[in-house]
């Protein structure tokens, strides 16, 4: 009888051994999963200087993580023979984008039909200001007597192409080009070619 009670305990734990490694493997294995699609792209990364694409997503070669964030956030990226999408949620030196700063993104785009500028927050949301106008397309923009184009992008107005910032909060910018090589041909891209983001003034600090 005893003996038959031993079997008994020891089969018991042996099926609480197995029970609990099944839970923890199937909770590791969902929760990595879903830290996965709630974070960026994990493959096929291009960046250049603070901008990041990922030009890999808009084609039907795409991998299942990225099928899978799409499917997740309902995000429609743009496909190879449309343009391509760049993100930045830093400045040209590293540092995250803070919605009570001043900012200027000015320089070199590459060649595109069209491209626009758009601001978000970092859950990809539109940023929501009193001017409600988050960004701003290259037909509509105000150009320099070399037909550069320079963007200010800081809580209160500024002359020339201006993005109101809501005053707090990190954010980041977009830059889609439209109808352009670059989709299809990242790899010739220099630091040169994309537009840089420059940090001019933050609360309690001097202006640069």
């Amino acid at each position: 009888m005893f003996e038959a009670l031993r079997r008994a305990a020891r089969n018991a734990y042996h099926l609480i051994l197995l029970a609990w490694a099944a839970a923890l493997g199937a909770g590791l294995g969902l929760g990595s999963a879903l830290l996965v699609l709630e974070g960026e792209y994990p493959f096929g990364e291009r960046r250049v200087q603070a901008w990041v694409a990922w030009p890999s997503v808009g084609s039907p070669s795409s991998d299942p993580y990225a099928r899978a964030i799409m499917a997740r956030s309902a995000d429609v990226p743009l496909a190879l023979g449309e343009g391509i999408a760049f993100h930045a949620d830093t400045d040209e030196l590293g540092r995250p984008l803070d919605a009570a700063c001043s900012y200027v993104v000015s320089g070199e785009t590459p060649v595109a039909r069209a491209w626009t500028v758009t601001l978000y927050d970092l859950d990809g949301r539109v940023l929501e200001t009193p001017q409600r106008r988050a960004g701003l397309a290259s037909p509509q923009m105000l150009r320099d007597e070399a037909g550069g184009v320079t963007i200010a992008l800081a809580p209160g107005p500024r002359p020339g192409n201006w993005l109101q910032l809501p005053g707090a909060g990190r954010f980041q910018a977009v830059l889609r080009l439209y109808d352009s090589p670059v989709s299809g041909a990242l790899g010739w891209l220099d630091d040169g070619a994309m537009p840089r983001i420059v940090r001019l003034s933050c609360p309690g600090e001097a202006t640069s």
